[in-house]
């Protein structure tokens, strides 16, 4: 690898991580925001659903910009309004100022990732962007791990606010990195226009039903993983956040089971491995909801490693059923996908109220027939 290939590369996962940094960060201290601001857990949930939100509103808008504009105005843009997000975040009294600072920060987020993978799949040649991806995708999972240690780990939980200083301070110098490092090709705006280009696509029920896989896969991960804290926290087990905040470490996995997925999904077909991996999910529910520590790590080990699997066949699938307009099929795909998120982590946080853990884990379970479906379909598809 030469050395601009591997600036490249660092440059792009350093920017990713730093972005995606910025999305679970509240995840781990929940409790401890329950506490300070006086509000209810579904309440302080809306600072990590609020994110997810904003990214899946504005993704389409920011894949279509890449295309019009300047790439460095816009990762510029997006990392001064993130970090001043951040800062806000970081001396607000008022939850719901901070919950709007969170929004504001998932519509900027994707200035920095939608449109640098964009943008470098029509900067780079294959063979080349296939190595820088494949580091974009390490980014997102190490970003959503380090903002969960970040905030509930590196610093102290009640000193919380520090951590959204240190994540402005990463998401300023690692776009200040990519504006000197991205290739300075000069990229024409698109000149087709595909009316009706996604009404299309979301008429077509075999890809509906994978887009509904990707809503229903990450409620499920999302949901669990973002309550964990107020399960943990209460009787019987009583951790502290320090503590908890080290079981989000399980979330590392996704680095190599989502290559893994994708090479056993070319083996055995999509079909086969989105089954297997509902079954996982399935498996990982029961799990997280005995009272036991051991239950509950491997519980979060299969979560992960049915979440990946059915994420990437699901991918996997999508394209293999386009044969154009792979850049609409696929911003479809990432909206319902953070939809889902945001749909779980807003109904779920009713259900804890209501039902505690176990209205948590129920609601997840309801979506399984859905993944579960389109795996069935893929193998009917295969075999016929």
């Amino acid at each position: 690898m030469s050395s601009n290939s591997l600036r490249l590369q660092l440059t792009v996962f350093a920017l990713v991580a730093a972005s995606f940094t910025n999305v679970y960060i509240t995840q781990p201290v929940l409790p401890v925001l329950q506490h300070e601001f006086g509000a209810a857990p579904a309440t302080v949930s809306y600072s990590v659903a609020a994110v997810i939100l904003g990214i899946a509103l504005a993704n389409l808008p920011f894949g279509a910009a890449v295309d019009r504009y300047p790439i460095r105005p816009i990762i510029l843009l997006g990392s001064l309004a993130v970090a001043t997000a951040n800062v806000i975040c970081a001396t607000t009294d008022n939850l719901w100022v901070l919950i709007s600072a969170r929004f504001v920060q998932g519509l900027f987020i994707p200035a920095m990732t939608t449109c640098v993978a964009a943008y470098l799949s029509k900067t780079l040649p294959a063979e080349r962007l296939n190595v820088i991806m494949g580091s974009y995708i390490s980014a997102t999972v190490l970003g959503g791990l380090g903002g969960r240690l970040l905030g509930g780990w590196i610093h102290p939980p009640l000193h919380w606010r520090y951590a959204f200083i240190s994540a402005a301070v990463l998401i300023l110098i690692s776009s200040i990195v990519a504006l000197k490092t991205l290739p300075k090709k000069t990229i024409q705006p698109s000149q087709s226009h595909e009316h009706g280009g996604y009404l299309r696509l979301l008429k077509r029920w075999e890809l509906v039903r994978i887009y509904l896989t990707a809503s229903g896969s990450f409620f499920i991960f999302s949901s669990v993983f973002n309550f964990l804290p107020f399960k943990l926290s209460a009787d019987p087990f009583n951790f502290p956040t320090e503590l908890i905040t080290l079981l989000y470490t399980t979330y590392i996995m996704g680095i190599f089971l989502g290559p893994v997925s994708g090479r056993f999904s070319n083996r055995f077909g999509n079909g086969p491995i989105l089954l297997i991996g509902t079954g996982l999910l399935a498996l990982a529910l029961v799990l997280v909801s005995l009272p036991s520590l051991v239950s509950v790590i491997a519980g979060l080990l299969i979560l992960c490693t049915g979440f990946f699997s059915v994420h990437a066949a699901a991918v996997g699938s999508l394209n293999r059923k386009v044969n154009s307009g792979q850049g609409r099929a696929n911003a479809l795909y990432v909206l319902f996908y953070y939809l889902g998120g945001w749909i779980g982590i807003s109904i779920c946080g009713l259900m804890l109220q209501q039902f505690q853990w176990q209205g948590v884990v129920l609601t997840c379970a309801v979506l399984l027939p859905v993944l579960l479906s389109a795996g069935f379909s893929e193998l009917r598809h295969k075999n016929s």
